[in-house]
Parts: C-alpha cells; structure tokens; sequence
C-alpha cells in the first residue's frame, strides 16, 4: 500500500495489522480491509492523531459498502494502545479491532 500505510501479518496468518495515518487514503484502506476480511483474517487498524483517526473511521464506513453486497456487516470494537516510538517515546494509539459479522 506504499507509505501509507502498512501491514503486518500476525501470528498464523490471521491478523493484519493496518497503520493508519492522517495522509492514508480512505478508499485504498477500505480496499485493504475489505480483502483481509475476505482472506478471514481479523483486521486490526492502528491509528496515532486525530487526523489518523478520522481517516480510519471513514475507511471503515467505505469498507462496509464494499463486503455489505456479500452479506457482511462490520463491527468495531475500540480500544486503546501504548506505542513505543524510534526516540523511546511512550505514545498512546487508537485501536480499532474489526469484526466480520
């Protein structure tokens, strides 16, 4: 997905692990949802800043459109997270687990 974002296969192959930012593109992060969802995989967007958020939340709206025609309704369960940045900074991120229904 370039710089965007990136995604990170969890244990098993079965978590894909979505970073979020301010400059990532809605449509092309529901895309990536919408896909890991099909594969069965447990979607996870992680997102740091309001403007990450935002685009996150509409990413999931977007998804919802795509996998809505297979009979698929997301649900999003919140959470929050402490994130360790590259300086040891200790930051707290947005977490967003995504649950195929």
């Amino acid at each position: 997905m370039g710089t965007a974002t990136e995604q990170e296969v969890g244990v098993g192959n079965r978590e894909a692990l979505l970073r979020v930012q301010h400059k990532t593109p809605a449509s092309s992060l529901a895309s990536a949802i919408s896909h890991a969802v099909y594969d069965g995989k447990q979607v996870v967007l992680r997102a740091i800043g309001a403007g990450a958020v935002n685009q996150a939340v509409k990413a999931v709206a977007i998804a919802q459109g795509f996998v809505g025609p297979r009979g698929l309704i997301l649900h999003i369960v919140p959470g929050f997270t402490t994130v360790t940045m590259k300086d040891g900074e200790e930051i707290s991120a947005l977490v967003l687990k995504i649950l195929p229904v």
